[in-house]
């Protein structure tokens, strides 16, 4: 028997969300009409703002939407593209965040890992079992995580099955040092896992279930404390791993804003900017890739009150992405 995803197909399927064509909410239909008329952004971040309303529109819980991430990879973020070496490290304040891969298979990076850590949080706190099921078949799994199965020498099949190996073979090491204590955890993601997928024919369904077996620290830590995202507002925001950290940051860090504060762009990068060089260049290229980011997610996230300034991010108390959630939050 197939176990059935809780999350899967909360894409653009989602219950109470439209189709191009289809009826449309008033202030989508004049925000649409708006843009045609004036043609006031480009067609990509038009359409990040349509899909910003109808996210508004429904609370992700009742749409289904309802997806978590794992805390500490929140707090500072993974690669962004491939690092050379076996060794990594993210410093965010008193938060430290260090990956050890094994050289023969080097570091997690991109978007597929962090696709694949909401996965496995979320159906951890869903299912509050260790075990997880993947799927009877690849295509299957990979719609879970919004990626369509493609193969070749640069298919997204491939990246999977490379990118699993590396997260799933790395150890992870958290580091909280503070003025009167310090403390440490470390642990691997998985115990095991059995995959029972046929990469040449993605579709095509096995006698065995695919599982993933995590390890007893990795879903204490997961199910304990996660933080709560969107799923649609990820699957909009995929194309890139940036994009993706800043979106579940400031879903996370506006669920317990109380009063403004600023965050300076040196703070930014040691805790987003892994591939960018720790000079005054570096930081300048850093700057102008993360307001990128915040812009794009600031059509999502439309609610979200963060500005640039010459100094930092300067944030002000606002509605938070996720509504408050009794046990988790």
């Amino acid at each position: 028997m197939t176990k059935k995803n809780p999350g899967a197909g909360s894409g653009t399927d989602t219950p109470g969300l439209t189709h191009a064509g289809t009826y449309l909410p008033e202030q989508l239909r004049q925000e649409t009409a708006k843009r045609k008329r004036k043609r006031l952004v480009p067609e990509s971040i038009s359409t990040l703002i349509q899909r910003g309303l109808e996210i508004e529109a429904e609370e992700a819980l009742d749409a289904g939407a309802l997806a978590f991430m794992c805390r500490v990879m929140v707090m500072a973020s993974l690669p962004h593209s491939h690092i050379a070496g076996s060794e990594f490290e993210r410093r965010n304040g008193a938060f430290t965040l260090s990956i050890l891969a094994r050289s023969q298979v080097g570091l997690p990076y991109g978007t597929i890992p962090r696709l694949l850590l909401c996965w496995l949080t979320t159906e951890a706190v869903k299912t509050q079992n260790r075990e997880l099921v993947l799927g009877d078949s690849l295509s299957a799994f990979m719609r879970q995580l919004g990626l369509e199965a493609t193969g070749g020498a640069n298919g997204s099949i491939g990246r999977l099955k490379n990118q699993s190996r590396r997260l799933f073979g790395s150890t992870i090491t958290a580091t909280y040092e503070g003025v009167d204590r310090t403390a440490e955890m470390g642990y691997r993601i998985a115990d095991g896992s059995m995959l029972w997928w046929n990469a040449k024919n993605p579709a095509q369904g096995s006698l065995w279930e695919s599982t993933v077996t995590l390890t007893e620290k990795f879903f204490n830590e997961v199910t304990a404390r996660p933080v709560p995202i969107d799923l649609r507002a990820l699957r909009e925001l995929k194309r890139s791993p940036l994009t993706l950290d800043v979106y579940v940051w400031l879903t996370f860090r506006m669920s317990y804003l109380k009063k403004p504060s600023e965050v300076s762009w040196g703070a930014l990068q040691g805790q987003f900017g892994a591939n960018y060089a720790q000079t005054p260049t570096g930081l300048r290229h850093f700057k102008a890739e993360f307001i990128k980011a915040l812009a794009k997610v600031s059509e999502v996230y439309r609610g979200a009150k963060a500005n640039p300034t010459a100094t930092g991010l300067q944030l002000a108390p606002g509605r938070p992405h996720i509504r408050k959630l009794t046990g988790i939050q």
